[in-house]
């Protein structure tokens, strides 16, 4: 008699999620009965009513019973819950894992298709530790850059100090590229890395603020006639502050759950930034600035393509996407000189964009993939 009436609230759940998504077959999410109530396994595409009847959020997937390729996976589904997973099956062995707060990984029975059809697109989780290598390696590149981009940095400074525009302008492009480069690095340097690359947004005073600092600063300068101490003070900080940045990356430590998500933010950042010219102050750049975060992009994926190959069948076109960006904005680089992203002819414009658009859209499959998933 206790087992019954023990029965009775699961069973009570599950048809209360039946009725939520009628068609779909209901699961249980619980720490006792994770998977429970899946009852018509066939090829094809399948739905089901996801319940979550445990005091706990969960994180859920239908993996493949013997590789642990997810699926479908729903998160955080909370207490009392119900949510759809959709997924296409071919012939095979697949369980339900349910990962509650604060408690082990829960794997729910093996249920097996049979048939025939080909299964929907899956991939085994990234972990933390997957991330570790790809992470450390990255972060030896950025030193090697950052020694670099210090080189260029004192080199802007000399020219400016001299008071050769010409030479400071060109010096400038080249420091500020080197900067781009860096990727994924830029937002483990917090405040030294605002002071490098702040623009005026959020400053009372505009271009005049006395906050305002570092390659933005020094470009306003050079591009709209600026001499004499107030130039070469913002170049002397601007190199101080590079220095700042290679003295605190040597006791920085990215972490590693950053570096997918970089794959998509430094194209996203350059996409809503430097190609709508927000952050040009006079030198007309910013579709330079894009083709070095292309760079910066590709260096990401080169860590990760180790863990992508056998998981995103999309990377050898996603690489010639990048491909395609790559040459359309080289095509704007005449004689040397940048065309400004303002200046754009319409049909350039319209194509960057939709070029850029699509390949944002692949880096953050990228980054959704190789989000780190707790496995125990």
């Amino acid at each position: 008699m206790p087992v019954a009436s023990s029965l009775v609230p699961a069973v009570c759940a599950l048809a209360v999620a039946a009725a939520w998504l009628p068609g779909a077959d209901a699961v249980e999410v619980s720490p006792g009965g994770c998977g429970a109530g899946w009852t018509r396994p066939h090829a094809g595409m399948q739905d089901f009513a996801l319940h979550n009847i445990s005091a706990t959020a969960a994180d859920v997937r239908l993996q493949d019973a013997r590789t642990g390729a997810v699926f479908g996976e729903v998160e955080g589904l909370g207490p009392g819950t119900v949510r759809e997973l959709r997924a296409r099956l071919g012939p095979g062995a697949y369980a339900f894992v349910c990962l509650h707060e604060d408690a082990d990984a829960v794997t729910g029975p093996t249920v097996r298709i049979g048939g025939a059809g080909a299964g929907g697109p899956a991939a085994v989780p990234v972990t933390r530790h997957d991330l570790v290598p790809p992470t450390l390696d990255y972060q030896r590149r950025t030193a090697r850059q950052l020694d670099d981009l210090a080189a260029r940095t004192d080199a802007l400074g000399a020219a400016v100090a001299a008071g050769d525009r010409d030479a400071a302008r060109v010096a400038w492009l080249s420091a500020h590229l080197a900067y781009a480069r860096l990727g994924a690095a830029y937002g483990a340097f917090g405040a030294a890395g605002e002071a490098v690359d702040r623009t005026t947004a959020g400053l009372p005073g505009g271009v005049h603020d006395p906050r305002f600092t570092g390659f933005h600063r020094v470009e306003y300068g050079l591009w709209h006639g600026e001499s004499g101490p107030g130039l070469r003070r913002a170049a002397r900080r601007l190199a101080a502050d590079v220095r700042t940045l290679r003295t605190r990356e040597d006791r920085t430590r990215m972490d590693p759950a950053d570096l997918p998500r970089r794959a998509h933010e430094i194209l996203e950042d350059a996409f809503r930034q430097e190609l709508t010219g927000r952050t040009d102050y006079g030198s007309g750049t910013g579709l330079a600035t894009v083709r070095a975060d292309v760079d910066g992009t590709r260096a990401v994926l080169a860590r990760l393509r180790p863990l992508l190959r056998s998981r995103y069948a999309g990377l050898p076109l996603l690489d010639r996407r990048l491909d395609r960006v790559q040459r359309t904005l080289d095509a704007q680089r005449r004689g040397g000189r940048w065309t400004p992203p303002l200046r754009l002819a319409r049909a350039d414009r319209e194509r960057a964009d939709a070029e850029l658009g699509d390949v944002l859209e692949r880096l953050a499959e990228v980054a959704a993939l190789c989000e780190p998933r707790r496995t125990a």
